[in-house]
C-alpha cells in the first residue's frame, strides 16, 4: 500500500461495496487511490491490520481506517460536498433504512450468481424480483432518481446492483425491470458518469470471470 497522503480505497473488483464508495468519491470529485486486492487469497499483514473483519472496502484517511461501506458513505457526505443525504432527519432515516434494503438485496443477487441447482436458482431470482418490487413502491413518483430529480446515497447504494443486474440480463436473458419506474431509475443509474468511472474499464468481463467460475446453475443451464 502506498504511503501517499490522497484517500486510498482498497477494494475487490467485483466488490458492490467497495464500489459504493467509489461512486461517492467520484460523485463528489475527491481524488482517490485505489488498492485492489484478490478475492478469496490469503490477504496481505497490513490489510489485516487495517480490517478487522478482513472485509473491503476500506477507505484509508491519512493513514486512518475507515471500514464498512455505509460508514465510509456517511463520512464522505459528511466531510465533502456536495451532501447526498438529505438534509431533514426523516427523509434521512427513511433513506438510511433503504440503503440496508439494497444490501440485502446484494445477498440476494450473489445467491442466484451462485445457486448450484434449479430451486435455488428460482429462489434467489423470485426474492430478488420481489425485493425490487418493494424498492418501486417507494420511489418517487417523479423520475429519475430515488428522491425524484436530486441523485442521493441511497442511489449510490443501490447502483452497484444495477450495474450487476444489466449484465446478468444481457448476458442470460433475464429481466428484473418489468416495473417502468425500476427500468427508468437504473436507467438514470447507469448513465451516471460516477457510476461509469466507479469500476474498472474492463468491468463486465471481470464480473463475468467471478460468475463463471462461481460454476452455478446459472451459468451451467441458462
Amino acid at each position: 500500500m502506498s504511503n501517499s497522503n490522497k484517500l486510498q480505497l482498497v477494494s475487490f473488483k467485483v466488490c458492490p461495496f467497495a464500489q459504493r464508495a467509489a461512486i461517492a468519491l467520484q460523485e463528489k470529485q475527491v481524488a482517490y487511490e485505489t488498492e485492489y486486492l484478490m478475492p478469496g487469497e490469503d490477504q496481505p499483514d497490513w490489510f489485516k491490520q487495517i480490517s478487522p473483519l478482513g472485509k473491503v472496502p476500506v477507505l484509508v484517511v491519512d493513514g486512518t481506517p475507515v471500514f464498512e461501506s455505509a460508514v465510509i458513505l456517511e463520512y464522505l457526505d459528511e466531510v465533502y460536498a456536495p451532501q447526498l443525504h438529505p438534509a431533514d432527519p426523516l427523509a434521512k432515516a427513511r433513506q438510511r433504512a433503504w440503503m440496508e434494503v439494497a444490501s440485502e438485496l446484494f445477498g440476494k443477487q450473489y445467491m442466484l450468481v451462485t445457486a448450484k441447482d434449479q430451486a435455488g436458482f428460482e429462489t434467489a431470482k423470485q426474492d430478488l424480483q420481489a425485493g425490487l418490487d418493494r424498492v418501486a413502491s417507494a420511489l418517487s413518483a417523479e423520475q429519475p432518481f430515488f428522491n425524484g430529480q436530486s441523485f442521493a446515497l441511497v442511489d449510490v447504494a443501490f447502483a452497484p446492483l444495477f450495474v450487476r443486474l444489466g449484465i446478468l440480463e444481457k448476458v442470460f436473458k433475464l429481466n428484473f425491470q418489468s416495473n417502468p419506474r425500476i427500468k427508468a431509475w437504473s436507467s438514470a443509474l447507469l448513465g451516471k458518469d460516477s457510476v461509469k468511472n466507479s469500476v474498472v474499464s474492463n468491468f463486465e468481463e471481470v464480473f463475468m470471470m467471478f460468475v463463471k467460475k462461481s460454476d452455478g446453475y446459472l451459468v451451467n443451464h441458462l
